[in-house]
């Protein structure tokens, strides 16, 4: 199939963009390996003059997180697995009150001390665990029989580093709220060996079977290679800034060197005075950072330019003088790196309004500050974070549009300042009845966008199926209203909604309003628990169901996203796949 000039060049800049990706990591390894080596080299030095000790992490073991089987991995096609059921008395709040309950967690009686790696791997029994992250010790034995993964996935980090394995699912985790009452002391090592045992090394080389080894040929009877041609220089890629003043105005330009939505890819944050700007590119991160010379109006202007990767930001001087610079810069400045590697970063937004849209679940508007302008892209989630009971708690949601069917788009203003948020409210829960006590005009910390999907997955699709059960309905919202406003070649979406009761059907109204509006659009409801009166599907989530639901006609481009509980996500994919689907035609969201 013959593609156009567009086409040519989005499937470019796509690999561009996953190459670049490649080198980031691979200047990353590069990096850490040049620092390591030097590092590991002083270290042995110093040894040599007297007692030095250092924190570094432990070497992590390769292996494979979350555990196969786990509760927090999606399993291979036709796989399931059973669903962690804790304990009764086991839940987040139980264990918040475990911990405020005076009980000596760690079997130090509050003493603190450092910890040798040696050390570290004698405590990797069920009864006895404790486990390092970014160097800190924890006696975790306490928490097994609360840890919703189950205890298997937590003995994974026994007696070792767990830290990669941790940030492999949990990064957005505050592990020092909730684990403080468990905290043994720091990690402290002896002085890395590499150099001796290099040396070690060498010298066994030098011997093979007692003998030594035959001496080398005569330089002169080796003829030098011939040079290779220098490699060209790489294409520099990396996003640069610049910046401009007028008399009332401050004025700064990023240059990403690629193309960029239309809605936007930049979050600003200013601050008391610090100026915060990422520029979020696929699954890399630009950041400014910088502690403004002058003050400024708490106000924001931002004008993209998608098709040439422009983005102008304006600033709204206080006092009409000339700036000499814009500020002293900050930690992380102008860095260019992976998204997962950057601290997650929160702002306080305030509630302004709780709109009920089932008997337990409610639309909540959270009204970004000021100084701030976020727009959250199709498919992303943010991490809402609250002190309950002196711990923190954190949970990601998918913002969705203040209803199904707008009358008209929202404002670009509207769109970077305000998130609607479907809050499900669970009676036993810690996070979300905090969150529905709250009065309008409460505070509540909210993070910048997170999650790998992509819009590219929509591109040229014409089947748009869509999996989704109880509030897994969410990430469906914006796709169907996304879908059918700006996917020109999609034909057909169909919904499964998953749900316990008819009463528990989010939106059920305006979905059976867009359904009769537009025949592009089709849903069908199965519930669980249905009533005498139901005449829809009933049951859970079967290969029956999807036999006449995932219809793959002749020439078609199909997308299959499903969003649900754990277990109904992996047992959903798997059938997916009995159907005939294979991974690029699915993706999973992850709650």
């Amino acid at each position: 199939m013959f593609k156009t000039r567009k086409q040519e060049s989005e499937d470019q800049d796509e690999e561009e963009e996953e190459e670049e990706e490649e080198a980031v990591d691979s200047r990353g390894n590069a990096l850490t390996g040049a620092f390591s080596f030097l590092f590991d080299f002083m270290s042995g030095f110093l040894q040599t003059l007297g007692c030095f000790r250092r924190v570094e992490m432990l070497n992590v073991p390769s292996q494979s997180f979350p555990a196969v089987g786990s509760q927090q991995r999606v399993a291979p096609s036709g796989q399931s697995r059973n669903k962690v059921a804790l304990k009764p008395g086991h839940s987040l709040m139980d264990w918040i009150r475990v911990t405020k309950s005076g009980r000596d967690m760690t079997g130090l009686r509050g003493r603190l001390i450092d910890v040798t790696e040696e050390e570290l791997k004698k405590h990797n029994t069920r009864t006895d665990c404790w486990t390092c992250i970014r160097g800190m010790v924890y006696n975790v034995t306490a928490y097994m029989d609360f840890h919703p993964g189950g205890e298997d996935e937590l003995m994974r980090a026994a007696g070792i580093d767990g830290t990669e394995l941790f940030d492999q699912v949990h990064r957005w985790v505050n592990y020092e709220s909730m684990l403080k009452e468990c905290l043994v002391g720091r990690m402290a090592t002896k002085v890395s060996t590499v150099i001796k045992a290099q040396s070690m090394k060498e010298r066994e080389k030098a011997q093979v079977n007692g003998l030594a080894p035959p001496p080398p040929p005569s330089p002169a009877l080796l003829e030098p290679p011939a040079a290779p041609p220098p490699p060209p220089p790489p294409k520099d890629t990396r996003p640069r800034y610049d910046w401009f003043q007028t008399d009332a105005t401050v004025n700064i330009v990023v240059y990403t060197k690629r193309k960029i939505p239309a809605s936007g890819c930049a979050v600003v944050d200013l601050r008391d005075g610090a100026l915060r700007i990422e520029v979020v590119l696929g699954k890399l991160s630009y950041l400014l950072h910088w502690r403004l010379v002058q003050e400024v109006e708490e106000r924001i202007g931002i004008h993209t330019a998608s098709a040439v990767g422009k983005i102008q930001l304006v600033l709204w001087k206080k006092a009409k003088a000339k700036w000499s610079e814009l500020g002293d810069q900050l930690d992380t400045h102008n860095t260019f790196e992976r998204s997962k590697d950057r601290e997650i970063y929160y702002r306080q937004c305030v509630l302004v309004s709780k709109t009920d849209v089932t008997h337990d679940t409610k639309l909540i508007c959270l009204q970004l500050p000021p100084g701030t302008h976020m727009h959250v892209p199709v498919g992303r989630h943010v991490y809402l974070r609250a002190s309950v009971q002196d711990s923190e708690v954190v949970k990601p949601y998918t913002p969705v549009e203040h209803t199904l069917l707008p009358e008209s788009p929202p404002t670009e203003e509207d769109e970077a300042s305000r998130l609607f948020i479907m809050l499900k409210v669970y009676p036993n829960g810690v996070l979300s009845p905090h969150i529905d006590r709250l009065n309008i005009g409460d505070s509540l910390s909210v993070s910048s966008p997170e999650g790998p999907f992509s819009l590219r997955l929509l591109r040229d699709i014409t089947h748009l199926y869509l999996l989704a059960a109880g509030t897994g309905f969410t990430p469906m919202a914006r796709l169907i209203h996304t879908g059918q406003a700006d996917v020109p070649t999609l034909r057909k979406t169909r919904l499964m909604f998953f749900n316990r009761q008819e009463r528990d059907i989010l939106w059920h109204s305006t979905l059976d309003q867009l359904a009769s509006k537009d025949d592009r659009f089709e849903v069908d409801y199965v519930l669980s628990e249905p009533s005498e009166s139901w005449t829809g599907r009933r049951g859970r989530v079967e290969a029956s169901m999807l036999t006449d639901f995932l219809v793959r006609p002749e020439g078609s481009k199909c997308l299959v996203c499903v969003c649900g509980p754990i277990a109904f996500t992996e047992l959903a994919v798997g059938l997916v796949k009995d159907q005939g689907f294979i991974d690029e035609e699915i993706h999973a969201f992850q709650g």
